[in-house]
């Protein structure tokens, strides 16, 4: 295999292609490995673990001399073309043996047997045209609401399902949930669901700046989204997701709207004192809202804002954080947190934009 790329080109696509490698390989070193195939003058670059794919073809600043396949170590390809200067980098794979040239620079690096890459899985499924940029949108709310944790593996998924006439969306740790409507999407038959691999909608949001339209195929135990050049097929997780709605209290007699810039801005100052776990207070009257935030042996925070309540004086306390990543991704001028009292979970939404919620668990405080 021999071929001439752009260096640009080529780094964007390892990158890609990369976040689907293993990466020290395990039980299978070629894993850690991007599986690199010439066909003219396409490139496509393969990354797999068994469970994640990732594939892009690159059809532009490609010049090929000899088609063939290789696979390359990921992570060393990638860091030495990083290191090569702008300009059209030579790549020859000669046995076990791959050149990559570029000006004066040259490097020898072994590859990997290419038959010991696993077979990589095919696309299944009819495809389903969806719109790229209100995808990713919904994706950067919900996707942060997963667990992390894979000693619980169905909450490290994402639950995508038919509902209400369109396609909804949702996360939850068990300390916070996030849930997304996308109105009109008909990607699943009524009542169906899938539990999709944050991991892999996480890697998802990364490719689909610039693109118009992605794809989506569904299969019995994987899903497949193409974007432009870039394939991504996941393993869909089984299992049954919790009964969410069962989490999100039917009425909120506490409502208080607040400037959605202030609240930010108030959070992320008094965060400052909330150490060790300390939890940010919100205490809700009808004079407006205090933030206070108390480290025992370090000091206090207190920021009053501007607000408009309803409802019997109430102090809630939450884990800063999980409240400001739901802000941050909250659509509109303007934040609406109901809640019921200090101990059951309160609901931060949009007055203007009800398709995205967010439920948050309060934090005991004495």
């Amino acid at each position: 295999m021999k071929f001439r790329c752009e260096r640009d080109v080529l780094v964007e696509a390892l990158g890609t292609a990369g976040r689907a490698t293993a990466s020290r390989g395990g039980a299978l070193p070629v894993l850690a490995g991007i599986r690199t195939q010439l066909t003219g003058d396409t490139l496509t670059l393969t990354g797999h673990d068994l469970e994640l794919t990732i594939s892009v073809d690159i059809r532009e600043g490609v010049k090929g001399s000899e088609d063939g396949v290789a696979v390359l170590p990921a992570r060393l390809v990638s860091d030495v073309v990083k290191s090569l200067p702008s300009g059209a980098v030579e790549v020859e794979v000669d046995g076990e043996q791959a050149r990559i040239t570029a000006s004066r620079s040259e490097f020898s690096l072994r590859v990997f047997p290419v038959d010991e890459f696993p077979r990589v899985p095919e696309p299944v499924g009819e495809g389903v045209t969806i719109d790229a940029a209100e995808l990713a949108a919904a994706l950067r709310q919900v996707v942060p609401a997963a667990s992390s944790d894979d000693a619980r593996p169905i909450l490290t998924g994402v639950l995508v399902t038919a509902e209400e006439g369109g396609l909804r969306l949702v996360a939850t740790d068990s300390y916070r949930l996030a849930v997304r409507d996308l109105p009109g999407q008909s990607v699943l038959a009524e009542g169906q669901s899938v539990l999709v691999p944050s991991r892999a909608l996480n890697d998802l949001t990364k490719v689909l700046s610039g693109v118009g339209e992605l794809t989506l195929r569904l299969g019995e135990r994987d899903a497949s989204f193409e974007a432009g050049d870039v394939r991504l097929t996941t393993m869909l997780i089984e299992g049954d997701f919790p009964n969410y709605k069962g989490l999100i209290p039917s009425a909120h007699p506490n409502r208080l709207t607040v400037s959605r810039e202030a609240l930010l801005e108030g959070v992320r100052r008094v965060k400052l004192l909330a150490r060790e776990a300390t939890p940010v207070r919100l205490a809700m009257t009808d004079d407006g809202l205090d933030l206070v935030a108390v480290t025992q042996d370090v000091g206090q925070a207190h920021e009053s804002l501007d607000a408009k309540y309803e409802g019997t004086e109430l102090t809630v306390a939450f884990n800063p954080d999980y409240l400001l990543q739901g802000i941050e991704v909250l659509p509109g001028d303007e934040v609406l947190i109901e809640s019921v009292d200090s101990l059951k979970p309160a609901l931060v939404k949009s007055p203007e934009h009800p398709e995205f919620l967010y439920l948050l668990m309060p934090v005991r405080v004495s």
